[in-house]
């Protein structure tokens, strides 16, 4: 699809914020980036696992190396929308990020059901072997939110982008349901994504000092994740051995 990179290469720090620095930070990035041709846009998240969690269990033990496979949507998903299919790596602090794109429906019968491409190429290859090398994999958990996303207005490689109201459930798998779930952050919080090339600058360095913007560990999926397996609604689940069936998704 033109206008969407297939291949990223690239730093993301994460940080949590409270309305009132969000709102101060807003102002202060003014004169670096602005709201990207896209604005607001709903982002829905499919996560594929192993019946026994296996790629996130080990995601939160923070190895030096971990990987992903999720469906996305930049919007809620009918038969035909534009969904992509991305593995995303983390090597040494580094997110490599390799995707393809396709119509929602194939997208799922590609992944669920075996069902070829209409296109091969490279990356679909390692999709291949990715669904190949970890045995059972299926949906998981949807994840989703609400992104306004910021480009650099001298430096077009800087991205930031900030989520809202993001929710995780475990049923209805399914692309079509919209933002709907559990909440994971808590009212009045935004989670932002630095995504950069290389070194931070040193202008946007001292405004997050400034207003005690500081760096957090945060995946959505293992938040989800652990809200699933150790809330009340998950303790009749046999935590223990931290098996569960997955639903169907569609």
């Amino acid at each position: 699809m033109a206008g969407f990179k297939e291949v990223f290469e690239r730093i993301e720090t994460k940080y949590l914020l409270d309305e009132m620095q969000y709102r101060e930070l807003m102002k202060r990035l003014e004169p670096i980036a602005a709201i990207d041709s896209y604005g607001e846009t709903s982002i829905l998240n499919i996560y594929f696992d192993t019946p026994d969690y296996r790629l996130i269990e080990r995601s939160l033990e923070k190895p030096v190396y971990k990987e992903k496979l999720r469906l996305r949507t930049y919007k809620v998903a009918s038969d035909d929308t534009n969904a992509f299919i991305e593995i995303k790596k983390k090597y040494k602090g580094i997110v490599y990020k390799r995707r393809i794109n396709m119509p929602y429906k194939e997208a799922m019968a590609y992944l669920t059901e075996g069902q070829k491409p209409a296109q091969e190429s490279q990356i679909s290859k390692e999709i291949d072997y990715f669904l190949q090398y970890y045995k059972g994999i299926r949906p998981a958990m949807a994840i989703s939110y609400d992104r306004i996303a910021m480009a650099g207005i001298e430096d077009p490689e800087l991205r930031i982008t900030f989520d809202t109201n993001i929710r995780w459930r475990t049923t209805d798998l399914s692309l079509t349901k919209g933002n709907v779930g559990k909440d994971i952050l808590l009212p009045g919080q935004h989670l932002m994504e630095l995504k950069i090339a290389g070194a931070m600058s040193m202008e946007i360095a001292r405004i997050l000092d400034e207003l005690n913007i500081r760096q957090t560990s945060f995946s959505k999926y293992g938040r989800g994740y652990l809200d699933y397996m150790y809330s009340s609604t998950a303790a009749t689940t046999e935590p223990e051995n931290k098996i569960a069936a997955f639903p169907r998704a569609v």
